[in-house]
């Protein structure tokens, strides 16, 4: 008779506690961007460093860093505990990856708005979920440097 996985036996898969770990920074960054979107940043434009940016952009700079921070701390406890690299290494590689996954974000969500006419609050999980399996992989390998083999 087959064998019914409870929730204690899909956590014991890596790429599942990798998407609950990914999921919660998701929920922290979705609703830090709708939060600082329609209520905390009520300009459609902001001056910065004689730089001109949209409400859009500059919410997503803040709620992707919030997610990164929470979505750092789940998987290196929850999902890659293993690793034996250094927390300081860890982090920084984490936060370079996410850093260049900023800008890939920050394009989609570009042609999704301004080009597509999508509402943001709908654009940006969209463009966050477009490069969510990259990410595991990038980050098993590179943050955290382990094989790509094992999955548990």
């Amino acid at each position: 008779m087959p064998e019914i996985k409870t929730g204690n036996n899909l956590l014991d898969n890596q790429i599942i506690r990798f998407v609950v770990s990914a999921g919660f920074g998701f929920l922290v960054d979705v609703t830090a961007f709708y939060l600082f979107y329609h209520n905390l940043l009520v300009q459609k434009t902001y001056n910065l460093f004689s730089f001109t940016v949209r409400n859009s952009s500059l919410s997503l700079a803040l709620s992707f860093f919030m997610g990164v921070v929470v979505n750092f701390l789940i998987t290196k406890y929850f999902v890659f505990a293993e690793s034996r690299l250094s927390p300081y290494k860890q982090f920084f590689r984490f936060v370079s990856v996410a850093f260049i996954g900023f800008f890939a974000n920050l394009a989609i969500l570009k042609v999704f708005i301004q080009d597509l006419q999508m509402y943001p609050p709908v654009a940006r999980p969209l463009a966050a979920l477009s490069l969510f399996f990259a990410s595991y992989f990038i980050h098993k390998a590179f943050s955290f440097s382990l094989s790509l083999r094992s999955q548990k």
